[in-house]
């Protein structure tokens, strides 16, 4: 049997590419982050602000202000007609709390627009080679509050705001809802956290992983970036969400993930907790896929059925959980 005899046989054939261009070394992993951070880094000036249209979807570059009084810059899209009492989803990217930009979701979140006529908002929160932990997730809490007090000029119902994000993403997203509802000033309906990264120890399916797209060097590098001095020591669960104890009381969720990445056993343990914790969660396991196999195979069978299953999870969702917002 060969390393990829276990992938789904639509995966199958990029899997080779996608082996070539996968770090195996603690060097390479950092190698690859300061390249891919050099490419996409843009310098932008604070408070500017653009528009463009693609078909029936508005994107506009907005801003806001961290507490220290640091600019954080959002992208918005939504529908070029504005709606009202639509959903209002912050999305939040993946790559492992050390690469990416809310750019790289522009195509996702066209789709849920397109489809349900919702408002995205992709917030450009600090990258843990510059900032590790909390600096991302105060940047999504930052940006939460921002959606929920411009709600009404979006045409966002208040009671209809969502997180979800893709792997470090998800991580964030379950980060962000348990903080918000401990802090208690801004109320999550539900959440979508798709093959997140929430837990920093080792698992079944992350020891010994070397799966296409990441694999157990590049989740160990990336966790050592994100917690820094944390690493090792008392992590909180803001940090990596399989720590949480608690779990009553988080928004309704979905996700999926698939049999052979390194995610697999967290995410399957956190959907189970989150269960047992009186939590609603719609979830799917996909046989024969590793991490982000929507994203890199976007063509195969089971990539359209994963983003067939989001959207129509999305937009079941948006149509029954209901979080009115405290006060």
């Amino acid at each position: 049997m060969s390393d990829d005899d276990g992938i789904d046989p639509g995966l199958r054939r990029v899997a080779p590419l996608l082996r070539r261009v996968t770090p195996r070394t603690p060097e390479g992993y950092r190698r690859q982050v300061r390249l891919v951070n050099a490419v996409t880094s843009r310098r932008r000036t604070p408070g500017s602000t653009s528009r463009r249209v693609r078909g029936d979807v508005e994107e506009t570059q907005r801003w806001t202000t961290r507490p220290d009084g640091t600019p954080l810059r959002l992208l918005v899209l939504r529908p070029v007609v504005p709606r009202t009492g639509v959903t209002g989803l912050l999305w939040l990217h993946g790559g492992g709390y050390a690469i990416g930009t809310p750019e790289q979701n522009r195509g996702l979140a066209r789709r849920l627009v397109a489809a349900t006529d919702c408002v995205v908002v992709l917030p450009d929160y600090r990258l843990s080679p510059q900032a590790p932990y909390p600096a991302a997730l105060d940047d999504c809490y930052t940006a939460l509050l921002w959606l929920r007090d411009n709600a009404s000029e979006l045409g966002v119902a208040d009671d209809q705001l969502a997180v979800g994000g893709e792997s470090a993403g998800g991580g964030l997203t379950l980060a962000l809802t348990l903080l918000a509802r401990d802090r208690g000033e801004v109320a999550v309906a539900f959440q979508l956290p798709l093959y997140p990264m929430v837990d920093d120890r080792p698992t079944g399916s992350s020891r010994d992983n070397d799966a296409p797209v990441w694999n157990t060097v590049m989740s160990r590098e990336a966790w050592d970036l994100y917690l820094g001095p944390l690493r090792g020591g008392d992590v909180p669960a803001y940090a990596a969400p399989a720590r949480a104890v608690d779990l009553r009381g988080l928004p309704p969720a979905l996700t999926f993930v698939g049999d052979v990445e390194p995610f697999h056993d967290e995410v399957v343990d956190l959907v189970r907790r989150l269960e047992e914790a009186g939590v609603p969660v719609l979830h799917r396991v996909v046989p024969g896929a590793f991490h982000g196999f929507d994203l890199v195979a976007p063509t195969a069978d089971v990539s359209r059925q994963a983003r067939a299953f989001l959207l129509d999870g999305f937009r079941h969702l948006s149509a029954t959980a209901r979080a009115p917002q405290p006060g």
